[in-house]
């Protein structure tokens, strides 16, 4: 391990407090990171860290040195990618996270694959919340807001959920007419994989949020099933409008209960903040942005 690889592993075994995750994210064993952090060591004369048969964690010269190492390889990364911009070609591995709304994703990265042949895409769909810099994504597309001041973020558009089922279903059924309706209803309802929560119908009366039974015929970690067995005619889903675009136009699936339902959601693209984005990254996060919702892209 050279002194760029050594200073690479002990920065990321720091913000990791683990050799393990430090080794994932760089491609290496748990152990070869152990081994070049205690080489390190050796040859500075100093311990950078405490370790425990559970965890790691700085010493006092190990948090000193980590700040100067963060600035090092900052400058390393910015004169590589000034160079790596120079030719002016994406290429190379992009490892996203994205949701399975594969109706909705799937044109895009059908475009972008077509547009870039040179960058291999590796895809992780999936509805679990990520930690995009442990895991080692360099981009991830999810709802919701963004906390962690580690990473940088686009929106690439709004969406809004709705109540819906098939006009067959209604014809067997009725129409719910107010919420408190929706108990006599067979709901498909979606439960989050990560918290195990059910994802709340955006009912309102007034303004105010309401919560009203629900009669549940289904439980999902994944909206896409729902969205089959709406159209299928067996019950009422809450789904984003931009997956259900098309079954609206066309008139296989029907909203419900318009006037008490309120919500407005916001897709991102989040990526490792670096001032000098590589050009893969640069080309993907555009190109998401210009047509995942089909909205102009901003340079980044």
């Amino acid at each position: 391990m050279d002194k760029i690889g050594a200073l690479s592993a002990f920065v990321a075994a720091a913000e990791a407090r683990s050799f393990t995750i430090a080794g994932r994210q760089l491609g290496l064993s748990g152990s070869a990171v152990g081994k070049g952090i205690a080489r390190l060591e050796d040859r500075l004369g100093v311990r950078l860290f405490h370790r425990s048969t559970r965890s790691i964690t700085l010493t006092e010269e190990g948090a000193m040195f980590l700040e100067r190492c963060r600035r090092i390889l900052t400058e390393v990364e910015a004169a590589e990618s000034e160079l790596a911009q120079t030719s002016g070609t994406p290429r190379g591995t992009l490892r996203v996270s994205l949701p399975i709304i594969n109706a909705v994703t799937e044109p895009a990265l059908r475009g972008f694959m077509r547009d870039y042949p040179e960058v291999q895409l590796d895809l992780d769909f999936g509805d679990r919340l990520v930690d995009v810099i442990e895991e080692g994504f360099d981009a991830v597309i999810r709802a919701g807001e963004v906390s962690d001041s580690r990473l940088m973020s686009r929106v690439l558009g709004e969406f809004r959920l709705k109540l819906v089922a098939s006009p067959d279903y209604f014809a067997r059924t009725g129409t719910p007419k107010v919420p408190e309706d929706l108990a006599a209803h067979a709901c498909l309802l979606h439960r989050f994989a990560t918290s195990r929560k059910f994802e709340r119908w955006p009912l309102v009366r007034g303004g105010e949020p309401i919560d009203v039974p629900l009669g549940t015929a289904v439980i999902a970690n994944t909206i896409e099933p729902l969205l089959l067995m709406a159209e299928q005619g067996l019950g009422i889903a809450c789904l984003p409008d931009m997956l259900i675009r098309d079954q609206l136009r066309t008139g296989r699936l029907v909203t419900v209960l318009d006037p008490f339902v309120s919500h407005v959601g916001l897709m991102r693209i989040l990526w490792p903040a670096s001032r000098y984005p590589s050009p893969k990254l640069r080309a993907f996060v555009d190109f998401m942005t210009g047509h995942l919702f089909g909205q102009p892209a901003l340079n980044i």
